[in-house]
């Protein structure tokens, strides 16, 4: 019943995945080929062969990607399947219709601003089909397939495949359209890490204290967060003592530290990065406080 519910196919997804691929689509149409910058990945491939041979990047797209997902078809569940499909189709769909939509954007070829909107673009809606489970095959699949038979990390072969059509690309652009496309790459990698983690990034805090009682309690009615306690021991003393663990969002750290330092000021704290944080007390609207209560 629970793996069914895993590859239930949403609606939602579907719709932000075609979203995610209009976006990166305008990104790379209006950006990247309009200013003559180079892409990683299949995309880049398709861009080579555009340059060299004036083939169509939204059907270079199918014809790469259709032979890809057949071999590597039985390394997907049925879900990702069919939201590689999917998001294989509707990328090439949306390559045709921009570029056929008498849409200009005029930065006058500025490099800096057209490697910032095409990494602004292209990661905002590869990120945005990435949360939502979305692939457009290709590269991924030849990573899975490595993975699988050489026991290579997904994240190594998919850098290497990035790095070799970077320099393939070399073929019909120069070294300063080059260097633009590096730093599109960059911002691209930053706006999808901010995507898939960034907006409900937190702070997880471990603490240790001999007024863990009091801390624990004031966490909970000043700060409306809840509180884990963790049984834990000294390594020195061999002393049961709770660790309490709390996520707060980065403006909060600060509150919660003068919130200790009021109970115990030599009190330990581990401040650890959360990547992302789900379920109630967190990412899910907390009680609002109210200056005037009922009696």
């Amino acid at each position: 019943m629970i793996a069914q519910k895993r590859e239930q196919i949403r609606i939602i997804d579907l719709i932000m995945i075609a979203i995610g691929c209009a976006t990166y689509a305008f990104g790379l149409v209006e950006f990247n080929i309009a200013n003559k910058l180079a892409d990683g990945g299949i995309s880049g491939i398709t861009l080579i062969f555009r340059a060299l041979f004036h083939v169509d990047p939204a059907y270079m797209t199918l014809i790469i990607n259709i032979p890809l997902i057949f071999i590597g078809y039985r390394f997907l569940g049925k879900r990702s399947l069919i939201y590689t499909i999917y998001g294989t189709i509707m990328l090439s769909f949306f390559l045709w219709v921009w570029q056929r939509t008498p849409i200009v954007i005029n930065i006058h070829h500025d490099l800096v601003l057209a490697s910032i909107g095409a990494g602004l673009l292209g990661g905002a809606g590869s990120g945005l089909l990435y949360r939502f489970g979305g692939t457009t095959g290709g590269t991924d699949i030849i990573a899975r397939i490595f993975e699988r038979f050489k026991g290579v990390p997904m994240s190594q072969t998919l850098l290497w495949l990035d790095v070799v059509v970077l320099v393939a690309s070399l073929v019909y652009i120069d070294v300063q359209h080059m260097a633009y496309t590096l730093i599109m790459s960059y911002i691209f990698s930053r706006i999808v890490n901010l995507i898939l983690s960034g907006a409900n990034s937190a702070k997880g805090v471990l603490i240790i204290s001999s007024e863990s009682k009091k801390i624990t309690d004031a966490i909970m009615v000043r700060m409306q967060r809840g509180v884990s306690i963790i049984q834990g021991k000294g390594g020195y003393s061999y002393e049961d003592r709770p660790i309490l663990y709390v996520v707060v969002s980065p403006s909060e750290l600060y509150t919660l530290q003068l919130l200790v330092d009021d109970f115990d000021k030599q009190a330990f704290l581990s401040v650890l990065d959360v990547s992302q944080t789900m379920g109630e007390g967190f990412s899910y609207k907390r009680p609002e406080k109210k200056i005037f209560h009922k009696k």
